[in-house]
C-alpha cells in the first residue's frame, strides 16, 4: 500500500450525504462504494440512488436498517441503480419506484475484503472506496482529529453502522482511514470522520466489502 490515498482528491467520491432520522446507513454505504467502483471502471461519477434501496430491497428493513451483502444482490436482482436525480431521497419507506429503463449503473458481484487492515489499504488504494461497517460508539461524540476509543467503549463485535473508507494517511505519525459518514456536513469534520487506523479501531476492519463492476 502507498503511505497515502484519498480518493476524494481524484474524483470517485460524492458530496456527504444526509439521511436524517431514518436507520438507513446501509444503503449510503453501499451506493457511496458503487459510485466509486462505477467512477473507477467507467469514468463517470454519478450519485446514486439509496431510496431505491430503502423501497425495493426487500432483504433489508429499510429505515431499520440492513446490510451490505444483501444490498448489492438487491442491486444485481433489481437490474441496477438509478441516480439520485431521477429516484431521490425521502427519508422513509415508500413503494418501489424503480425502472429498469432508467438504471444508469449495474453491478456483476461483491466481494467480502481481508480483516488485514494492512491488506485493506492496499486495495483501497487501488480498487477504490470501500463499503465497512463499525461500532458508532466514537462516532457519537466525534467533532475533529483522529478518534481512538478504547476498546471495551468500542467493542469490534457491537456493529451498528455502515459507512465508507475513501482513504487513509498519517497526522502527526498517528494512522488514519478517512471514513465518509452519512449524518451531513455539520457533523465531523465535513461530514467526515477520522479513525484511528491499525489497532481493529470499533471493528473497522471486521465487515469491509465491494461491489464488483466490470
Amino acid at each position: 500500500a502507498p503511505p497515502e490515498w484519498d480518493w476524494r482528491s481524484k474524483g470517485a467520491v460524492t458530496k456527504v450525504k444526509d439521511q436524517g432520522m431514518c436507520g438507513s446507513c446501509w444503503a449510503f454505504s453501499v451506493t457511496g462504494n458503487v459510485e466509486g467502483q462505477w467512477f473507477l471502471n467507467q469514468g463517470t461519477l454519478l450519485s446514486l440512488s439509496e431510496q431505491e434501496l430503502l423501497d425495493c430491497d426487500k432483504m433489508d428493513k429499510a429505515c431499520m436498517g440492513g446490510l451490505p451483502s444483501n444490498a448489492y444482490s438487491a442491486i444485481k436482482n433489481l437490474g441496477g441503480l438509478e441516480t439520485e436525480d431521477d429516484y431521490s431521497y425521502q427519508g422513509h419507506m415508500q413503494s418501489c419506484q424503480f425502472s429498469a429503463e432508467k438504471a444508469k449503473v449495474y453491478i456483476q458481484d461483491s466481494v467480502e475484503l481481508s480483516q488485514n487492515e494492512q491488506k485493506l489499504a492496499a486495495w483501497l488504494a487501488k480498487r477504490g472506496p470501500i463499503s465497512v461497517a463499525i461500532n458508532a460508539f466514537g462516532m457519537q461524540f466525534y467533532r475533529h482529529g483522529i478518534s481512538r476509543p478504547l476498546r471495551p467503549l468500542c467493542s469490534p463485535w457491537l456493529i451498528d453502522h455502515a459507512v465508507l473508507l475513501v482513504g487513509y494517511g498519517q497526522r502527526s505519525d498517528v494512522p488514519f482511514w478517512a471514513i465518509k459518514n452519512s449524518w451531513g456536513t455539520d457533523w465531523g469534520e465535513k461530514g467526515y470522520y477520522y479513525l484511528h487506523r491499525g489497532s481493529g479501531a470499533c471493528g473497522v476492519n471486521t465487515m469491509a466489502s465491494s461491489a464488483v463492476v466490470d
